[in-house]
């Protein structure tokens, strides 16, 4: 504490403390703008497919933040932690643009409460009201798993950004043009230790073949086209997942076979995470990620 100040930080900004965690005054992410929703286009279609896209960007973002502390070493540590962090970010700007164009999308808390529409839609859900895919949420395993994981949801990824950066929608293009160069280096990093595992140790490629073997079904589920998604596509505000598949299996097939990895057989189905229908993981992540929010609906951070 200081005798001129509340605290040690008020003595650092001047008596400003918007900008740090401890502040109650974040402004609203889409401050400034244009949240209009495209001529033609239904708020509720626009509001679906953000939910979808940026919850999978806030639960891949929980899965890895998971593993602060676990990584072989400090540097990788901290690559997870920040990849981490690149998703919260698109996940907020998803989230807030889905309570912009159909406030009804946010579930209802007291009047009055402090909570922003994209924290009551991250906090006060319930599992079937997620909309996210299944790779996202299934439990962690070790790294070979989280490399796997983070190449194939990527790949995907980073397809659907190039993409949607051409969106009728301004706040979709916005977040899209920004979430390339982020997802970018998410996907290289995936690859390069993909590569470093692959021609490893024979144990580490034989954790690297049992997580590909695990995750890559799931894969299917991100390159499936979802009714929402086909609507909004025909609009020039979205994109058609189906679209993607060429381009996220011409990649990692480059991947594969620098590694000496063959492909794995088979797509997969999709699974139901799209229309809320979800593994027992999820319950389980949610519980953590939602407890404190929920023991003090009413509190400023």
């Amino acid at each position: 504490m200081s005798d001129d100040h509340g605290s040690i930080f008020d003595g650092l900004t001047g008596g400003d403390s918007a900008q740090w965690a401890f502040g109650t005054d974040f402004e609203d992410p889409l401050a400034g703008v244009d949240t209009t929703v495209p001529e033609g286009v239904g708020c509720a279609e626009l509001a679906a497919y953000c939910l979808m896209l940026g919850d999978d960007a806030l639960i891949m973002s929980q899965r890895l933040t998971e593993w602060c502390s676990r990584a072989p070493d400090l540097e990788e540590d901290i690559a997870l932690a920040n990849v981490a962090l690149d998703l919260l970010g698109q996940a907020r700007l998803l989230l807030a643009r889905a309570a912009a164009a159909d406030p009804g999308v946010a579930p209802a808390l007291p009047q009055g409460s402090p909570v922003p529409p994209e924290d009551a839609l991250a906090f006060f859900r319930d599992a079937g009201q997620f909309r996210n895919v299944w790779l996202a949420e299934v439990e962690n395993g070790d790294f070979a798993h989280v490399v796997v994981r983070l190449l194939l949801f990527s790949t995907a990824r980073l397809a659907l950004l190039e993409r949607l950066s051409a969106s009728a929608d301004t706040v979709l293009a916005a977040v899209a043009a920004k979430g390339v160069k982020e997802v970018s280096y998410h996907r290289d990093w995936a690859g390069r230790w993909f590569l470093t595992l692959a021609q490893g140790t024979e144990e580490s490629r034989r954790k690297l073949d049992a997580a590909l073997d695990e995750l890559w079904p799931l894969l299917a589920e991100l390159v499936t086209a979802h009714p929402v998604e086909l609507t909004l596509a025909d609009a020039g505000v979205a994109v058609d997942p189906a679209a993607l598949r060429a381009d996220v299996d011409a990649v990692l097939g480059q991947v594969f076979a620098v590694s000496g990895v063959p492909r794995p057989a088979g797509e997969g189905e999709p699974g139901g995470g799209r229309d809320g229908g979800h593994t027992p993981a999820l319950a389980g992540l949610l519980a953590d990620m939602q407890s404190v929010a929920r023991a003090h609906p009413a509190g400023r951070w």
